[in-house]
């Protein structure tokens, strides 16, 4: 008889799925997953009448269940959206939990935040959309995150009410300042590993970071509704090569909503509420800020000790500038006034800041008139990797290209910037990223967002002069470097790259990177098909089409991750391009010296098709220390 249930059941979801189309496919999921009885009486009744009227009696019996199951499902949303309303309400400093989300690129990041703002009715359903805290047109194009983003939310658990401040980052390498901040301002972290892909490059960078900050880290598997997925061979993998205990790590599905409340549950019981520290002098922590141009700047921060109220006098401890707290007010995830924030609790500043200098992330803010006794430690400096000029392509617009430069470092701490002229483009910006990505991401910022039209040099690393005088002279752009007869030697940056591929790819990307002077170090296997290949690379070598090579050679299956390990000598050179016997000091470059060949040749060759022909010989020539070659 059981048998006969389970198969009528299946049946009549699958036939009235055609005739029921405007309900959601989620209702009879839940129909065939529930324990559903049918009594015997409708059962007989069902197998004995005529077609017509059975298949009237499915439907009906169908429709009963998929009514339930929808009246079940929208009183839970609208006991969420009810909670979610009262999200401004105070609760004690023991039931605030602060975390974010921390993964490898394109591991459902953005989807499960998304999940999350939903399930405790942060963002109502008509107002939702795909990555919503990802509110910047390029994020969305591109599918990835790029800035940090805040958001208050209200979980009701064994009936007592819990703030959750949830912060989501990016996941790309180029990015990982951006993490450091977040998790600065946690005392947990979501660690959301991909169940089809495993650990990747990033997630153990994250991972260590996190560990560093000594957040509670939960493991979360997701996208396990995927055909290829493995959960239990992934949570092996992290248990392996991170260390971490995953018996209790939460299996879940962001994009079909499986295991949401497991994690909103997790968060509540293992993430730790920030100490009570609401009666000492105000500290609190800037993570972020933006310029807004009718209101100033608005900081981003976290209440560390003490407590803030509208209309007190501030003092930011660093810059020694003080302003009066006219607006503060929490992020749900958009701006939502309060009149107090106490710590443990996370909030947005409007004070009337005009100068992008005054407020620096990092700094951190008290009362001017109880002062703390000492500022909080903040954040190390963001070490630029990959340098590049920055010119306007009308020169009116270079006063232009400095504010919007000034204002976007105030929204993107790691960016650097300092200005250079040029014979051939004139004045500009020497500008320093983390990666070719962050370049990349800032350029387009400053076209779209401050309508500027810009030329962007080829990029660059800093390259370290010893004199022979004894002096040490530090040289981002070729046209920097001492003469030959004043040089002992040249350093160039190195950087410790971590390659994790399938086992089929080994020799392809060590192939790649011997080929751009890699030094191997080690490689081991960090489960049965994955292995870890670690090399010592020039950082002038890795800023080209490294990644993009790294990506064709693996079929898109191996990721990187790479860390500043300090300069070393080597024999570099600076090469010249000449035109016509003149030295055309844009084009001049600085390349190792087995390499200046064919790196002159292709540059002298490209020339010569691009330059316009005329009536006589115009030689295009590569120049190389004392001696010249000629194409």
């Amino acid at each position: 008889m059981a048998t006969n249930i389970c198969r009528f059941s299946s049946i009549s979801t699958a036939d009235s799925l055609h005739h029921h189309r405007n309900v959601d496919s989620r209702v009879f999921r839940i129909s065939l997953l529930s324990n559903t009885r049918f009594s015997k009486r409708s059962i007989s009744s069902t197998r004995f009448e005529n077609g017509s009227s059975r298949r009237r009696r499915r439907y009906g019996v169908l429709c009963q269940t998929a009514g339930a199951a929808i009246s079940k499902d929208s009183s839970d949303s609208e006991f969420a959206a009810k909670v979610g309303q009262q999200r401004l309400s105070k609760v004690p400093i023991s039931n605030i939990r602060n975390f974010c989300i921390i993964a490898h690129i394109d591991h459902g990041k953005s989807t499960l935040a998304d999940k999350l703002l939903q399930m405790t009715g942060t963002v109502h359903k008509r107002d939702m959309k795909e990555q919503f805290l990802d509110n910047m047109d390029l994020e969305r194009e591109r599918g990835i995150t790029i800035k940090l983003q805040a958001a208050r939310m209200r979980y009701v658990f064994n009936n007592e009410p819990y703030c959750l401040n949830l912060i989501d980052t990016p996941g790309h390498v180029d990015f990982s300042y951006e993490v450091s901040r977040s998790l600065a301002a946690c005392e947990g972290a979501l660690l959301v590993v991909d169940a089809s892909q495993g650990v990747e490059a990033q997630t153990l960078a994250n991972v260590y970071l996190a560990l560093d900050n000594n957040l509670e880290i939960i493991p979360v598997l997701n996208k396990i509704d995927l055909p290829g997925a493995e959960p239990n061979r992934v949570a092996q993998e992290i248990e392996e090569i991170v260390g971490l205990d995953c018996s209790d790590a939460i299996h879940c599905s962001a994009k079909e909503g499986i295991g949401i409340t497991e994690i909103l549950n997790a968060i509540v019981k293992r993430i730790p509420p920030p100490k009570n520290t609401a009666e000492r002098p105000l500290r609190a922590l800037i993570f972020d800020s933006y310029y807004d141009p009718y209101r100033g700047v608005i900081v981003y921060f976290r209440v560390i000790d003490g407590t803030i109220k509208k209309g007190d006098k501030i003092y930011f401890m660093a810059s020694e500038k003080e302003y009066y707290a006219d607006e503060i007010g929490v992020l749900s995830p958009n701006q939502m006034q309060v009149d107090k924030l106490y710590a443990g609790e996370v909030g947005y500043l409007s004070a009337s800041i005009r100068s992008v200098a005054d407020a620096r992330v990092g700094d951190t803010i008290t009362h001017f008139g109880r002062r703390a006794e000492s500022s909080l430690p903040g954040y190390e400096e963001a070490t630029p990797m990959v340098f590049c000029g920055l010119f306007p392509v009308d020169a009116d617009q270079f006063p232009e290209l400095r504010e919007a430069l000034e204002k976007l470092q105030l929204n993107d701490a790691a960016l650097n910037f300092e200005p250079e002229s040029s014979s051939a483009m004139g004045f500009g910006f020497r500008c320093g990223f983390l990666g070719l990505l962050h370049m990349e991401i800032v350029q387009e910022r400053l076209e779209r967002e401050y309508n500027l039209t810009l030329i962007t040099t080829a990029p660059s690393v800093v390259y370290r002069v010893n004199c022979v005088n004894g002096d040490t002279v530090e040289c981002s752009n070729p046209s920097m470097l001492p003469e030959p007869g004043k040089r002992r030697s040249i350093e160039e940056p190195y950087v410790k790259i971590e390659m994790l591929t399938p086992k089929e790819y080994i020799g392809s990307l060590m192939e790649l990177a011997q080929d751009r002077r890699g030094e191997f170090k080690e490689m081991k296997y960090i489960t049965e098909n994955r292995a870890s290949i670690i090399y010592w690379l020039p950082l002038a070598e890795m800023v080209g089409d490294f990644f993009d090579q790294l990506k064709s050679k693996s079929k898109g299956y191996a990721s990187m991750e790479y860390t500043f390990v300090g300069y070393r000598e080597s024999e570099l050179i600076k090469l010249d391009i000449q035109i016509n016997g003149d030295p055309v000091e844009p084009l001049a470059t600085i390349v190792h010296r087995d390499k200046a060949y064919s790196v002159g040749r292709a540059l002298t060759q490209k020339l010569k098709e691009l330059i316009p022909r005329q009536m006589f010989k115009v030689p295009i020539q590569e120049v190389i220390s004392h001696g010249k070659k000629s194409c």
